[in-house]
């Protein structure tokens, strides 16, 4: 994947998002998913000085809340008032360190729908016109032919595995047609979309479908959720219209255009790839009638699967993160768990085995065991105090899979990068091993050395387990976790004050 052009300076904006989620139950590993890796993309370039801007939250409006609302016997905004907190508290225990969590309920928001609806109207974009199509309620959206599938002569979505309903009514439509050209020629450009194969699946569908215009209204008499077009208040925004806008409203547009300009311009996107035509045919074309500039990168990854079908609560097949947290006993190995498991190319089967395994091997017998080992012997033959004398040959060993791993980091390759730092405890317990310190009545170069080592691959995963990460660093006398790539240099400690020996995982 070709990187993004950052550089090094707290003057550098980055603007990270994920989809907001429909709230119509509490999350569950499948949006934890998605909203761990941005977390993860997000701190490690607040890590390197960036000043980022990460924004999640909630989808709000729309006939699947209505209804499910009507369901309950409460009000729809009773409903979501209730349901935001619960995702603002599961974000919590997953240390989701987020700027904004929005919703498309926050007044500003709304403001901003009926802004851009206003202009668009204004501009010519938007006409009247009558729709009939099969329409799927959980993805709220309308199926083409092709796109759905049959079975007993009944039209089904794919995804959701629901018939779909057969509407037809009276609406308004965007032209979205009118940006086909200009569609194609970002998507064939094949930088902003990654993996590109998702890229090629878009043009492929355009190519062979045309970039057809899209029902942006629903009438109240059949959804009353939602925000009012501004020029026939008998009709609401298209449920999809206002939640994209949301990344918009998150940088104060279009108010503070210049703080738009200066985030938007370093923006990564991230979402699954079920989400994918809305991200880019629709987003693409809504932001360059805004004359904006699409996203800097979409990142786009694969599901997480069970049984071989994309885990969602109308499957009933999710898997719960109040469950992974009870297992491991730590949220943040969650979080570890994500990353090493993440996967743009190829949907992952959800696996308490392969989770288990990871958390034994990666975790406890690698991570864990060299800490164990390292500060106890600092205690035991140094009294904790161990002073600076880098072995430089192994130190080449480690440099060369911390630079590969810092440019999987700023390349996002998020899995990639967390497998680089395991490497270097992997190759540090070998060492250890060999050099013997503990028969050593020199100790302190292999000690030190050892412990560099440590702080290194602690700090390719901090941005992972921050909290853990902190304590072990804690443990060998360092209590703050800097801003910048100077820290990553080897070397760079001039002393240690190892103070306890930590047991930072237990056994299952």
């Amino acid at each position: 994947m070709a990187g993004i052009e950052y550089q090094n300076t707290k003057r550098c904006h980055m603007y990270i998002t994920t989809p907001i989620y429909y709230p119509n139950d509490k999350p569950h590993l499948g949006h934890a998913y998605t909203t761990i890796l941005a977390d993860i993309i997000h701190r490690w370039f607040s890590l390197l000085g960036y000043n980022t801007y990460f924004l999640t939250g909630t989808d709000e409006h729309g006939a699947k809340l209505q209804r499910e609302a009507e369901r309950r016997g409460i009000n729809p905004k009773e409903f979501v008032d209730q349901m935001s907190e619960i995702f603002k508290e599961y974000w919590k225990l997953l240390g989701i360190g987020y700027s904004r969590f929005i919703r498309t309920t926050d007044y500003d928001h709304e403001e901003v729908v009926r802004y851009v609806v206003s202009k668009l109207w204004e501009k010519g974009y938007i006409y009247s016109g009558k729709y009939r199509g099969w329409y799927c309620t959980a993805c709220e959206k309308f199926y083409s032919e092709g796109e759905y599938i049959t079975e007993n002569d009944t039209p089904i979505c794919s995804i959701h595995r629901r018939p779909l309903e057969y509407i037809e009514e009276d609406t308004y439509f965007l032209k979205l047609s009118l940006f086909k050209d200009y569609i194609l020629k970002l998507l064939r450009e094949g930088s902003i979309i990654y993996p590109k194969h998702f890229s090629d699946e878009v043009t492929s569908k355009i190519e062979i479908e045309g970039l057809q215009d899209l029902s942006i209204a629903r009438p109240k008499t059949r959804v009353s959720w939602g925000i009012e077009l501004p020029f026939d208040n008998k009709y609401v925004v298209y449920v999809w219209i206002d939640a994209l806008l949301n990344y918009l409203t998150g940088l104060g547009y279009p108010k503070n255009m210049d703080r738009v300009e200066q985030y938007w311009r370093n923006s990564i996107q991230l979402i699954g790839k079920d989400i994918l035509w809305f991200h880019t045919a629709i987003w693409f074309t809504l932001l360059a009638m805004l004359d904006l500039p699409p996203p800097k990168k979409l990142l786009v990854h694969s599901y997480l699967t069970v049984k071989g079908q994309k885990m969602g609560k109308s499957l009933g097949n999710v898997v719960s993160i109040d469950d992974m947290v009870k297992r491991y006993g730590n949220p943040e190995v969650v979080r570890f768990i994500i990353a090493r498991i993440a996967n743009y190319d190829k949907d992952v089967e959800v696996s308490w085995d392969i989770y288990d395994s990871i958390y034994t091997g990666d975790l406890l017998n690698n991570y864990g065991n060299l800490v164990r080992r390292a500060t106890m012997l600092a205690i035991k033959t140094l009294n904790g105090s161990v002073v600076h004398d880098l072995d430089e040959e192994f130190a080449r060993v480690i440099d060369k899979l911390k630079e590969q791993a810092i440019d999987l980091y700023n390349n996002l390759e998020v899995s990639s990068a967390v497998k680089y730092a395991l490497d270097i405890l992997h190759e540090t317990n070998a060492y250890i091993n060999r050099k013997e310190p503990w028969k050593s009545s020199t100790p302190n170069q292999t000690i030190y050395t050892v412990l560099e080592a440590i702080r290194i691959a602690s700090l390719l995963l901090y941005p992972v387990m921050p909290v853990t990460v902190s304590g072990i660093l804690h443990s060998m006398g360092l209590d703050e976790v800097e801003q910048g790539l100077q820290q990553f240099k080897l070397g760079y400690i001039h002393m240690y004050n190892v103070r306890i020996s930590p047991i930072p995982f237990k056994k299952l």
